[in-house]
């Protein structure tokens, strides 16, 4: 396996089984937040979640664009999650690998960056990442671009130095892994917690076959040390 890799980790539901602990907290939390800052009632606010989600990849680029929310101030206010640490569930065996894989490792996530380090600190595996890379990272020219935008991917690499060609996208959502793949990635589709995912093209007949644009579909993340 080469040594000169960068692995880009996503963190929900890639590293961590989120859909058990962190995404129904989320949900409240962001319902409760645009329900006091739009005033308006719990069924709107869980729409307009739901709806900037599917558009935009991201609720809060929705939230900038449609209604100037100030997004540090969303990202602090529905990311506090008392109790996150409880519910907090990883498979220790894929947490031992990140250790022994060759290669630099980042995490990159469209969570906040004191989010995915307060998941990965309490997860014990902070230290094996040379980097976390949050939603904060992902601006460019004063525009918000998480995940799945094709430049954003661009930009990451060209920051971190390498061609994308060199860059190894682990990621759980097919959209993003799409867009990286357009721009020459390799990408990883990790499944061990997709089957408790309720939405996206992730569920269903996917979960049994490999889209033309991922290069590899893994349960575990034993499996990527096997990667050519």
């Amino acid at each position: 396996m080469p040594s000169d890799r960068v692995w880009l980790f996503d963190l929900d539901n890639t590293l961590h089984d989120a859909a058990a602990s962190a995404f129904a907290a989320l949900d409240r939390s962001m319902n409760a937040y645009i329900a006091r800052e739009l005033q308006v009632d719990a069924a709107e606010a869980d729409r307009l979640r739901a709806h900037y989600w599917a558009r935009y990849g991201a609720t809060l680029l929705g939230l900038i664009r449609h209604h100037g929310v100030r997004p540090h101030h969303f990202l602090h206010e529905t990311h506090v999650l008392p109790g996150l640490e409880r519910s907090l569930r990883a498979h220790p065996h894929d947490l031992a690998v990140l250790r022994r894989l060759p290669g630099r490792k980042y995490v990159l996530t469209n969570a906040p960056r004191a989010y995915a380090e307060r998941v990965l600190r309490h997860l014990g595996v902070l230290h094996h990442f040379d980097g976390v890379l949050g939603i904060e990272h992902m601006t460019m020219f004063g525009h918000w671009r998480p995940k799945p935008d094709t430049r954003m991917f661009r930009a990451i690499a060209a920051r971190l130095g390498v061609p994308t060609r060199r860059c190894v996208l682990v990621e759980d959502t097919l959209v993003h892994q799409k867009s990286a793949r357009s721009v020459g990635m390799c990408t990883v589709w990790m499944q061990r917690w997709a089957r408790r995912a309720s939405h996206g093209p992730e569920v269903g007949v996917y979960l049994q076959r490999r889209p033309a644009y991922v290069c590899a579909r893994i349960s575990r993340l034993q499996q990527l040390r096997r990667l050519p």
